[in-house]
């Protein structure tokens, strides 16, 4: 009867769960996500004038963006 080597009887291990994320890593993504939505409500209670006066809805955008990437930021979150 032959013997088999030591690697054959190995099972194929995965790499291992991703290291966790670091302590500062859920304040931002969360924080972002709310100064996203408070530049877009102070734009709207201000009449359109506000936080940036003179770029009208370019201040949606950049909420949006800004909550775009707390967003983003939910999908590396372990």
């Amino acid at each position: 009867m032959a013997r088999r080597d030591k690697d054959e009887d190995q099972l194929v291990e995965p790499e291992g769960d991703a290291a966790p994320n670091p302590v500062w890593f859920k304040p931002i993504m969360l924080g972002l996500m709310l100064i996203g939505l408070v530049w877009i409500i102070v734009f709207y209670l201000s009449g359109q004038q506000y936080p940036i006066p003179g770029i009208t809805a370019w201040n949606l955008v950049i909420g949006f963006g800004i909550a775009f990437v707390g967003f983003l930021m939910t999908t590396r979150w372990r």
